[in-house]
Parts: C-alpha cells; structure tokens; sequence
C-alpha cells in the first residue's frame, strides 16, 4: 500500500469514527436518501485521495448558478469536475447513467464558473484542461463500498458524449 493511499485509509477511518459519534449523539436529522448521497460523496472523495487526486472543492456551488459540483481535483495539470452518484444496491440502471443531459449542462455552466474564478497571474494566460468524470458509488449494506470511475465521461458539447447516441 503507498503512503498516499495509507494516509487516506487513517483519514478515512477517523472521520468514519466522527460521523459515528455525531449520528449515536443525535444531532444528525437529515433525510435518509441525503445521508446516503453524502456517504457515497465520501467513500468518492477518501478514493481519489487515495488515487493521488488534490481535492479542492466539495459541494461547490456558484452564488446565482443553481446546482453545485459534488468534486473538484487536480490530476497534476488536469482540472477534475466530478459529479457522484450513490445507490444502496445494484439494479437494472447503473448509478452513472442517471447524469442526464441537463445534469450535463449544469456541471458545464458551474465549470465555467469555478473557471472564471481561479486567481491568474501573467505567466498563465490559458485556463487549465478540465475533463469530466462520473464516479458511481455503489454502498450495499454489509459490503465495502463499490467504486466505478468513469474518466472523461462527457465534454464540453453534447456532441461528444457517449452514452446518448
């Protein structure tokens, strides 16, 4: 195991230990399906740490855009747009396919946004690369979470995505 994926794995377990004694304190009154989402959003964010991602935004939302970006990571030059989603057993419809078009142009339009506001400096003119990705999270009762990244999932044009043709 690498260094990175050990310090993750400690991270993990300890804010594992803090959402536990916040739920037995019962200070925790949220809806069942939004606890879920928040689980699998941490089970999606303890994996790319793991997978050496720099994580430097959860949830976040532009002030007059409607939606938020559940992650937003650097792969080394690459900037990350992440939308996840989570399901408590496996069907028929895999969790990634419920990024709908319109999802699709929200995340575009918060994207350009987060874009707009990344501090520049003369010597980059250019805006980073961003590619988008779906991670599905997958939390059976009883099984470890069960992770599927989707790289590159859309791009910037409806064109160019895959799984609508």
């Amino acid at each position: 195991m690498s260094p990175q994926s050990m310090r993750a794995a400690l991270v993990q377990r300890a804010f594992s230990m803090l959402s536990t004694l916040v739920r037995i304190r019962g200070r925790e009154k949220v809806p069942a399906h939004l606890v879920v989402g928040v689980q699998g959003e941490d089970a999606a964010f303890f994996h790319l740490l793991s997978k050496g991602y720099k994580v430097v935004a959860r949830r976040w939302s532009a002030r007059k855009l409607p939606g938020d970006v559940d992650l937003i990571a650097w792969q080394g030059q690459l900037l990350c747009i992440f939308e996840v989603k989570t399901r408590t057993k496996r069907d028929l419809t895999p969790a990634h396919v419920a990024v709908d078009q319109h999802k699709r142009r929200v995340l575009r339009r918060l994207a350009r946004a987060y874009l707009r506001q990344l501090p520049r400096n003369a010597s980059t003119v250019t805006r980073p690369n961003v590619r988008f990705d779906v991670i599905g999270v997958y939390l059976i009762p009883g099984r470890d979470p069960e992770i599927e990244h989707f790289e590159n999932s859309f791009g910037w044009s409806d064109r160019r995505d895959w799984h609508e043709n």
